[in-house]
């Protein structure tokens, strides 16, 4: 079933012309509860990955006053999310790939207390014969572990928030202020940056911005994708709420608790306290290298 995110409540680019050189394209995967395959995107479902590769494993120290393992010894990561390129046209594929694969440990890591991600890239072609099944990682922390979701991807347009320029912002201020007692509608909550698990446009910052620079070669890096604790919160639930799951009468802080969560939290996260985690990459240099960071409100 499509997901289908309302037209923002206002005209962004006429109230804020200011904000149009900083609009970026971004994809909501809207997931949503159910049984993925291994040629399927999904969050949480199982992987392409051959038999014979071996499956990654984290041997980092974890934190002693974070959740760690409950003893010693490597834990296998678990699967976090499977995109197929077809149904993220945009996203940066290393040639001869066509899925991006994201794994992290379930446990909490310095210095964001929060699962470290690894990234995988490779091609479907390539992948043949029997396919690895996960292993069961039994002491693993239930919020970090999604339950298998397929996903409903949406291309969407997005402005930045936190990351506008600080003289930019300052500028805007008394508008977006403006505009929230005219109105009822915030710039932040809104109209610029979507909640949720997607890639592309800007990250969901619920803290300051922390963008990483590449290793190699010094530059800022672009933000691939974002995991998101919730589809959205008590606040941007007024905007970014997909059509199709708008309840025909009251709004969706009426549904009852379970029947809110099949929506706002299909994949069953909880990163902090409705936090995110980031992933970003240099475009630039050979083999893409990433990185990540994490933060929560």
């Amino acid at each position: 079933m499509i997901r289908t995110t309302p037209p923002r409540p206002v005209d962004v680019e006429t109230l804020f012309p200011e904000v149009a050189a900083y609009r970026k394209e971004a994809i909501r995967l809207h997931p949503r509860a159910g049984r993925p395959g291994v040629l399927d995107s999904s969050v949480g479902g199982p992987l392409l990955w051959p038999a014979g590769e071996p499956w990654p494993h984290c041997d980092d120290d974890h934190p002693e006053t974070g959740r760690a393992p409950d003893g010693p010894g490597p834990r296998p990561m678990v699967p976090v999310l499977q995109l197929f390129a077809s149904d993220v046209p945009g996203l940066p594929f290393p040639e001869g790939t066509d899925v991006l694969q994201l794994l992290w440990c379930p446990f909490d890591h310095k210095p964001h207390y929060t699962p470290r991600p690894e990234l995988r890239w490779r091609g479907t072609v390539a992948s043949a014969g029997d396919m690895a099944v996960a292993p069961w990682v039994e002491d693993a922390v239930d919020e970090y572990v999604p339950e298998p979701c397929l996903v409903h991807p949406e291309r969407i347009v997005e402005y930045p928030c936190h990351d506008l320029p600080e003289d930019l912002h300052d500028g805007l201020a008394e508008r977006f202020d403006r505009l929230r007692r005219d109105t009822g509608w915030s710039y932040q909550y809104h109209l610029s940056v979507a909640p949720g698990i997607k890639t592309g446009g800007h990250p969901g910052w619920t803290q300051d911005p922390d963008w990483p620079d590449c290793a190699e070669c010094g530059e800022r890096m672009e933000h691939l994708l974002t995991v998101d604790s919730a589809e959205f919160d008590g606040e941007s639930w007024r905007s970014w709420l997909p059509a199709e799951d708008t309840p025909r009468t009251g709004t969706v802080r009426d549904l009852p608790y379970e029947e809110r969560g099949r929506i706002q939290r299909a994949p069953g996260l909880m990163l902090g306290d409705m936090g995110g985690v980031y992933l970003f990459l240099c475009r630039r240099c050979p083999g893409m290298p990433y990185d990540y960071r994490a933060d929560c409100s």
